[in-house]
């Protein structure tokens, strides 16, 4: 192939392609040695290949916090540490993900991302039975072993061989799975025999691969562009908005602009809103300033970059719009309240808001049932 006669956007293609596949290393092949690690884990502790030197199987899982598959699978990885460790087993898993490439639209299933003081919260959260290590600095070590997408899992018998790569089962959903591949490939090493199928394809998120720095700052010009109003609301709005007919899980918060708490906890809330709504999720504000004060309003929202629906109460009885609202509002600000596609209350703080708190409840509303 002669490069000079191809058309110019033949040419950008075919760079982006080469591109691509330089970033993305390739998988571990069967019967190669284990790259050796030495990496931070959440409870303190470095890990390599020697701390693990006494299994006679060693099975290395890379996956995440934020991606909604690799979150599936965590109770079966607990449960393989359970059912394994005593059989000279031993799991470890590994966050391949650079948390600077990963963009607050790709955070809509978690409640965290993927830096090292997050897997530190979601580990404990979840009760991780199994070391937890972080590799998202320098990605060196996911490199080595080339992971395609989290999950992935790499077992190695004694000698620190692979015999088997690709997913732990073939769904997601518990009840559909047909095919245990990993627990398959441990009872195969366990029992003296070859490993059976010794590479499956792997499904999830994508590794976040360093580099896509650029293409954040991108994400977040593209975000600042946004436009930015806000409206006067009057009772009978306010009661609508209660009332929630939207079909979305609504987030509604009530702030002022000479209200201190409101104003530290406001990023929080546009970051909430940047993650989550691109599903059935919204994010209200509604400013309990004079309606005169509109402008000032506006400049502040302009300022945050506050492109959700912002309201402004529209008269000058504060009272009669707070207990159109809700007649349970003893009237400090700031005042948030989540609420279900039907009306329901899920959450409600008359105080500032707990970011993780709160975003543990958007996600266990926003939840699809298949998953429950």
């Amino acid at each position: 192939m002669k490069w000079r006669r191809l058309p110019l956007v033949f040419l950008l293609v075919a760079v982006r392609i080469s591109v691509a596949e330089t970033n993305s290393p390739e998988t571990l092949p069967i019967g190669a040695p284990a790259p050796d690690f030495k990496l931070p884990a959440v409870d303190g502790k470095k890990y390599s290949l020697k701390d693990f030197k006494k299994a006679d199987i060693l099975v290395v899982v890379f996956t995440c916090n934020h991606c909604p598959t690799a979150q599936y699978y965590e109770e079966r990885l607990k449960r393989i540490e359970d059912d394994y460790g005593r059989k000279g087993v031993a799991l470890v898993a590994i966050n391949p993900n650079d948390p600077k490439s990963v963009r607050l639209d790709e955070l809509g299933y978690t409640d965290l991302s993927d830096s090292f003081a997050e897997m530190k919260v979601r580990a404990k959260h979840k009760h991780f039975n199994f070391p937890y290590l972080y590799d998202g600095d320098k990605e060196e070590v996911s490199r080595a072993y080339g992971p395609v997408a989290t999950p992935h899992a790499f077992v190695f018998d004694k000698a620190r061989r692979l015999r088997y790569t690709g997913r732990v089962d073939d769904s997601e959903r518990p009840e559909l799975v047909k095919t245990h591949d990993l627990r398959n490939a441990i009872d195969a090493l366990l029992a003296g025999q070859e490993v059976k199928g010794k590479q499956t394809k792997s499904f999830g998120c994508s590794i976040k691969w360093a580099g896509k720095g650029e293409a954040v700052k991108q994400y977040f010009a593209k975000l600042a562009e946004e436009p930015v109003n806000v409206e006067l609301v009057d009772a009978a709005g306010l009661k609508e908005l209660r009332k929630n007919n939207s079909g979305k899980v609504r987030l509604i918060n009530f702030w002022a602009t000479w209200c201190g708490p409101c104003i530290t906890e406001f990023p929080d809330l546009i970051t909430i809103h940047r993650m989550y709504r691109h599903r059935a999720f919204e994010l209200v504000t509604v400013c309990a300033n004079y309606p005169d004060e509109k402008k000032e309003v506006l400049a502040f929202l302009q300022k945050r970059q506050a492109s959700c629906r912002n309201l402004l109460f529209g008269d000058t009885d504060k009272y009669k719009l707070m207990e159109a609202f809700d007649p349970k509002w003893a009237g400090a600000l700031p005042y948030t309240v989540l609420l279900g596609p039907e009306g329901d209350v899920l959450y409600r703080r008359q105080e500032a808001i707990d970011p993780l708190e709160l975003k543990r409840a958007i996600v266990a509303a926003l939840k699809e049932d298949r998953f429950k």
